[in-house]
């Protein structure tokens, strides 16, 4: 069988989700701010949904590190993960809109970077890096809706993985304290069902559902 075409595959998502629905996820303006393990998750469930726009940014490569819980294989090592994901993006749906930047981002990129996006996806592992990026958003678009994370490490119960607002346009997930010394460090299981909060978030504010 060929690849779909852009008609076919629009079609498939409509009858799955609804055509309101799947108007406003075609719509959709994400970025999503570091792409290991929760971020390349994130940006493949969002794509599986059909949202139109994606902005994935990240300065790092695949290494073999990272196959424990993201979303690359062994012929990704060594490529940048805004490449790699990219492609692995295109295997599902090659008609979004896909807007690559391998760079590390700093506060004072932050209003460039992020001007085009409605809904910005923080996705670091590092306390200092998540701080940086919340802060800068909060300074420079604090109409845009964020999502972020943390506490998702170990192999704790899954039930205490949340989503919580925490500000107006702040939503975060996750148990709220586990960090990367958590007995198992990060792993798929756990990582995983927080990035799906993240994403699920990012689905109910395209339609328009803010509240968890």
């Amino acid at each position: 069988m060929g690849v779909p075409s852009k008609q076919e595959m629009a079609e498939v998502l409509t009858a799955r989700h609804g055509r309101a629905v799947q108007e406003k996820l075609d719509r959709g303006r994400v970025a999503i701010a570091g792409l290991g393990g929760l971020g390349s998750t994130i940006a493949i469930s969002l794509a599986r949904a059909g949202v139109g726009h994606l902005h994935l940014i990240d300065f790092d490569r695949v290494d073999l590190t990272n196959l424990n819980r993201q979303q690359y294989g062994i012929d990704d090592l060594g490529q940048l993960k805004t490449e790699a994901l990219t492609a692995h993006i295109q295997a599902i749906n090659p008609y979004l809109h896909i807007t690559n930047h391998s760079l590390r981002i700093t506060d004072e990129i932050i209003p460039k970077l992020f001007s085009e996006d409605e809904i910005i996806c923080e996705a670091f592992d590092l306390p200092e890096e998540k701080a940086m990026l919340v802060n800068g958003l909060f300074d420079h678009y604090p109409e845009k809706w964020l999502v972020g994370a943390s506490g998702m490490a170990g192999y704790g119960s899954s039930n205490t993985i949340v989503t919580r607002q925490v500000a107006s346009h702040y939503y975060l997930c996750g148990d709220g304290h586990t960090d990367l010394i958590a007995p198992g460090g990060l792993m798929a299981p756990r990582v995983g069902i927080c990035a799906a909060h993240q994403a699920n978030m990012v689905i109910r504010l395209l339609l328009d559902e803010p509240s968890v």
